[in-house]
């Protein structure tokens, strides 16, 4: 049964679906599992999706991925006219306006479709709901995962639990990954070395630090990696200088990201892209989250027990919504992280690595 929509829904087909999510890797993971639910319940369906350079990379060739169109924001208003153009011969019969912002809207405004579903009023931020036609119910506060499966309620597609489908996809990507595994004596260990937002970022100093700890008492090799940003390259050099034996992927790009990660006996990273992207790959993650709210846009359905909540105060029942929170991630110690690194080794590190091991990237842990 559909959820009741503002105004209610026609009747609709689902056979040519449009998706306007244009941010960052971190909401394309969350998209995915839309996308196969849709798949799932009209095969046939044409899904295109419009979205930014950055994540079209990690999702190009996915077999539910019908069509990409691109919004190259580096183009400036440039890039509207260029996907106006792009979606000028497209019709479908819905368009999805996951995101709230008004560029999103824009772009939903230059679809055509006779049903444009987007947030409800008082989430659609930036007047976006000016560039719907129809609007999901009103909802209380919770994790944006389950705000997108909002809009498969809506249309009355069923939905469990999430699939993605991404990592290594092709011979020569599972050829790479085994080449980058295989380079190193024991299982690796990969860190997100930083974020977009610098309040986001955990201090190099620390991570340095954990590097000696995952190379000394745990028998794993510390990989860096991100893109090649300033701080992410600032950072690079403190960790390398303090923990030589950490070994930099920065730049790698995310298809390799998404290797390097699906390969890996556990990553470590604050809330960013390649956070959501270890849990899809179901790669236990040691998450870090202080600056933003965990319950809305920390790990979905895994590796919970391994988050460092940093944002609420203790014993703090905090609301779900997007408040920022400045300064919390300093609160999180070095001890903090190598707890859950032990809780990794108890709970997790077995049945991880014996996984690695069935998939021919295995390495037995250092001292074992």
């Amino acid at each position: 049964m559909s959820v009741p929509t503002t105004p209610p829904l026609p009747p609709l087909r689902l056979q040519r679906i449009g998706i306007v999510m244009m941010s960052a890797v971190g909401d394309a993971v969350h998209v995915m599992p839309i996308i196969h639910a849709l798949k799932a319940h009209a095969p046939a369906a044409h899904i295109t999706w419009v979205l930014q350079p950055g994540p079209a990379t990690l999702v190009r060739g996915h077999p539910l991925v019908d069509d990409i169109v691109v919004f190259d924001r580096s183009r400036g208003w440039q890039a509207f006219l260029d996907v106006r153009r792009e979606l000028a011969s497209r019709q479908f019969d819905v368009v999805l306006g996951l995101q709230v912002y008004f560029k999103a809207g824009l772009i939903t405004g230059f679809t055509k479709s006779p049903v444009k579903l987007g947030f409800d009023r008082a989430r659609a931020r930036d007047a976006n709901w000016l560039f719907t036609t129809h609007r999901i119910a009103p909802h209380v506060g919770q994790h944006v995962q389950d705000q997108y499966f909002e809009f498969l309620d809506a249309l009355g597609v069923p939905h469990g639990a999430p699939s993605w489908t991404l990592g290594p996809w092709n011979d020569a990507e599972r050829s790479w990954q085994r080449e980058f595994v295989a380079q190193f004596d024991r299982p690796i260990a990969p860190i997100v070395v930083a974020t977009s937002k610098p309040a986001k970022d955990w201090m190099p100093e620390r991570w340095a630090r954990i590097c000696q700890v995952l190379w000394n008492d745990f028998g794993l090799q510390p990989v860096l990696v991100g893109g090649n940003s300033e701080r992410e390259r600032a950072a690079e050099a403190i960790i390398l200088r303090e923990a030589p034996m950490a070994h930099s992927a920065l730049g790698s790009g995310l298809r390799k990201l998404a290797a390097i990660l699906d390969g890996a006996a556990v990553a470590l990273s604050p809330d960013t892209g390649p956070l959501h992207l270890a849990i899809a790959l179901r790669t236990p993650v040691v998450s870090l989250l202080g600056y933003t709210n965990p319950k809305r846009v920390g790990p979905y359905d895994f590796s919970h027990d391994l988050m460092i909540d940093a944002y609420g105060d203790p014993g703090e029942d905090y609301p779900i919504d997007m408040t920022y929170r400045e300064g919390r991630l300093e609160r999180i110690g070095v001890d903090d992280v190598v707890a859950k690194l032990h809780h990794w080794r108890s709970h997790y590190a077995a049945a991880r690595l014996a996984d690695l091991d069935v998939r021919g990237l295995g390495s037995r842990l250092a001292g074992d």
